[in-house]
């Protein structure tokens, strides 16, 4: 059977029985995990059956340890004894006990199970436990009831845009505050700004459960547990409910790609062993995040973790997800180090085809559980057909993200001077991409906001920033990270993918990087929040990248132009010009640090007349209004059969013109 995606690209057709092994492993797993007539969603139903249900006359309580002897309930409600609740054993490793009494289990009532294993006893939390909480007196976790009343959606359905600006945020850090922000602070505060910036999408980081708050979420415990260290299940309802009613999507940053190897506060060794949900050996570690490594192959660990996705969507009502290191999952060296300069990278030993073979299920999970939802792949290594569809030979995905970008600006900023970057590298690394597939592209996320990296406005004005950001203390250091800051978010937004993400500060140049609260710095908050005032006094230049940004996202999705794909117009490499064309706009970008250009010509897809709609050198945007908005611009044809018109376009600086009607 060939498979459409060697249409999309002849050049895996030496691959070919590569792909044919991907597909074959999909359909032997999903045969051996539903059956030819059943459906992945119906299979990905365990938090419906594991973990505490109220019944009509107690609750019933299933766990999953197939290496236990003996397990057993206990918890604050019977003191902490734990002999006289020993669970009745299922078969297949499932344990099960009855607890009459609706309100002998009560919401916010501590729980453990206590596992006996040979000679040891072991105290866990539950597996698909739905709150953790920390006791602040000993830092031990534990798992708590929800019984919460049930919430009452006022956004009961909700259908994502199609052209997608992620503002990616973390709860915790969101607020001004030098503390914990909760679900209800940033429903308040940040949701009104972000739906002021335009942007439709949000992307909520550290969401599942995890021990270590400095870990960004990456390290999780209890992956049915929605952080306690924010507020309440019912709390972070109401948060995605408001934000489905300001017309904003909601995506989990959701880990499967590893979880913590904590025992007392994971999943780690539930049952007594590593096995039960992760690879033995050293192939269960991975040796840069001293995490554990799921065994993708299990049938138990799938249905975990596919049940896992579809709780989040069902309960929380999540549009999607973004998935964390994929790269990391698709190849037993986790892609550390490897260079993918070639296609046999992609298909030899060291590729792990279960990890594929779990995310094709899980995409097709997904979709079947909302046709609508959104999948987002950390894939830094480009695999091939990752954006495709499972039916095209692909891995199921809508969308990757453009890490080599972020990663180019890095580069150009910390080891080459403005004068001697390459405009054809710029333009090559923004609209590389894999045929027929589709990236998120982006300037910087919050990789480069943490400390030890440093934010683009950081690398642009370091210490000046303290000093000189007032509008009444001009600054050319200053002036030329104002510059380009809003140039580098041009280019990206427009070139860079068919969506485009943020992270939340880095639109007005958020001065401060991110550092949690630790040890070194005497456990502050201080550099773990969001300086929203910086941006909102009138006096500072934050304010000026802030507006450029709003109106960069007004401008773009009002033309649609991630339908489009981008055509270039002109590159001179020795003007520092790009000139290119999508949507129906046309963007002449100047990044020389010193050249002004008078009656530069520029090409444009047609002869007529033209006007400059925004230019990064706005007076509103801190710039000096050096392009024009009034003049119109006349395009005409030239002896090399292109239309070109000429425009004035001042050093580092960037104009975006669009074709008007002669009677405008």
């Amino acid at each position: 059977m060939s498979y459409k995606i060697f249409e999309h690209d002849p050049l895996l057709l030496p691959f070919e029985k590569d792909i044919e092994l991907r597909m074959d492993n999909y359909a032997k797993k999903k045969l051996s995990l539903v059956g030819k007539e059943g459906s992945l969603s119906d299979f990905a139903n365990g938090h419906d059956y594991f973990g505490f249900h109220k019944t009509d006359d107690g609750w019933v309580y299933r766990e999953w340890a197939p290496a236990a002897d003996e397990v057993y309930l206990t918890g604050d409600f019977v003191d902490w004894r734990w002999l006289d609740l020993r669970m009745t054993p299922l078969g297949n490793g499932v344990f099960e006990i009855f607890v009459k009494g609706r309100e002998t289990l009560y919401n916010g009532c501590h729980v453990s199970a206590i596992i006996r294993r040979g000679e040891k006893l072991l105290q866990r939390i539950p597996l698909y436990i739905r709150r953790v909480e920390q006791d602040p007196v000993t830092f031990t976790w534990c798992g708590v009831i929800v019984d919460e009343p049930e919430y009452k959606w006022k956004k009961k359905s909700f259908t994502p845009k199609k052209d997608l600006y992620i503002y990616e945020c973390h709860i915790g850090m969101a607020q001004e505050k030098e503390g914990l922000g909760t679900y209800l602070e940033f429903k308040d505060n940040i949701l009104p700004r972000i739906k002021d910036l335009g942007y439709n999408t949000i992307q909520i980081m550290a969401i599942m459960e995890h021990p270590y708050y400095g870990s960004f979420g990456y390290q999780v415990s209890s992956f049915f547990a929605a952080s306690s260290k924010f507020g309440t299940p019912n709390q972070l309802k109401e948060l995605i409910d408001a934000a489905h009613s300001m017309g904003i999507a909601v995506l989990l940053d959701v880990v499967h790609s590893h979880a913590v190897k904590n025992t007392a506060e994971g999943i780690n060794e539930f049952d007594g062993t590593t096995h039960q949900f992760f690879h033995e050996g050293n192939r269960g570690d991975h040796p840069a995040w001293g995490t554990k490594l799921f065994n993708y192959n299990k049938n138990e660990v799938i249905h975990f973790l596919l049940s896992n996705l579809k709780f989040w969507m069902e309960e929380y009502h999540f549009d999607g997800f973004r998935f964390d290191g994929v790269t990391s999952m698709i190849y037993h060296d986790h892609g550390l180090g490897v260079a993918f300069t070639d296609y046999s990278k992609y298909f030899s030993l060291n590729t792990d085809t279960e990890a594929i073979t779990y995310l094709q299920l899980a995409n097709e999970m997904i979709r079947e559980v909302n046709p609508k939802a959104i999948t987002i792949a950390e894939d830094m290594s480009a695999m091939p057909g990752m954006c495709l569809p499972i039916a095209e030979g692909g891995i199921g995905f809508d969308y990757r993200l453009a890490m080599g970008a972020p990663d180019m600006w890095i580069k150009l900023l910390k080891n080459i001077p403005d004068e001697s970057w390459d405009m054809w590298q710029i333009w090559c690394e923004l609209t590389g991409r894999r045929p027929a597939e589709k990236d998120i592209g982006y300037a910087e996320s919050h990789d480069q906001a943490l400390v030890g990296d440093k934010t683009i406005m950081f690398r642009l004005c370091d210490s000046k920033m303290y000093t000189s950001m007032s509008k009444f203390t001009p600054d050319p250091v200053i002036d030329r990270g104002m510059a380009l800051h809003k140039m580098i978010r041009m280019v990206t937004m427009t070139l860079g993918g068919e969506g485009y993400l943020n992270f939340m500060g880095n639109e007005f140049g958020h001065p401060e990087w991110i550092d949690f609260p630790r040890e070194g710095n005497g456990w502050s908050h201080f550099y773990c929040r969001r300086q929203w005032h910086l941006a909102d006094d009138p006096n500072l230049r934050y304010g000026d990248l802030r507006e450029f940004d709003k109106a960069m996202v007004a401008l773009t999705s009002d033309r649609k132009i991630f339908r489009k794909k981008p055509k270039c117009l002109f590159i001179g490499n020795d003007d520092k010009v790009i000139n290119y064309e999508r949507g129906g706009l046309v963007f002449a970008f100047n990044f020389h640090p010193t050249m002004s250009y008078e009656g530069y010509w520029i090409t444009v897809p047609t002869p007529g007349k033209y006007k400059v709609i925004l230019s990064t050198d706005d007076e509103e945007f801190g710039g000096y209004g050096r392009a024009s908005k009034e003049y119109i611009y006349t395009a005409t044809k030239h002896p090399d059969k292109k239309a070109k018109l000429q425009i004035y376009l001042p050093a580092r600086s960037a104009v975006c013109l669009i074709k008007i009607k002669d009677k405008e």
